[in-house]
């Protein structure tokens, strides 16, 4: 990975916490590293526990990041999320949620920042 992406990946993921933190959750972790791979952002939302994707563009014309979460990432995602609950003992009741927050950086022009809540289920 280019460290320009490294950067606009960083950038996407302060844009999501500080969007998410504006909607009263507390950001417990970012790229949180499991077994299986690392997760961008792990919020608390009241009693939920929110596990969170982000995904940025840099042109809209390259497609809605939203879209770019595949069923296989989704599988993922939740592999992590199972493993980070146990990790951290969290109980066997918790609730959680899985959202996705896209970010597209159009030239020219301010960030444009999408949060999907409950983005999908597995």
């Amino acid at each position: 990975m280019t460290l320009a992406r490294q950067r606009l990946g960083r950038r996407a993921e302060d844009l999501a916490a500080s969007l998410l933190e504006g909607k009263g959750m507390v950001i417990l972790g970012r790229n949180v590293r499991t077994r299986y791979g690392e997760l961008d952002l792990v919020a608390r939302h009241g009693d939920t526990v929110v596990f969170v994707e982000v995904r940025s563009r840099t042109q809209v014309g390259q497609g809605d990041p939203l879209e770019t979460v595949s069923r296989a990432k989704q599988t993922r995602v939740a592999r992590m999320a199972r493993w980070f609950l146990a990790a951290h003992r969290f109980p066997a009741d918790t609730f959680c949620r899985f959202d996705v927050v896209g970010v597209v950086f159009p030239p020219g022009a301010p960030p444009v920042v999408t949060h999907v809540a409950n983005a999908f289920w597995t």
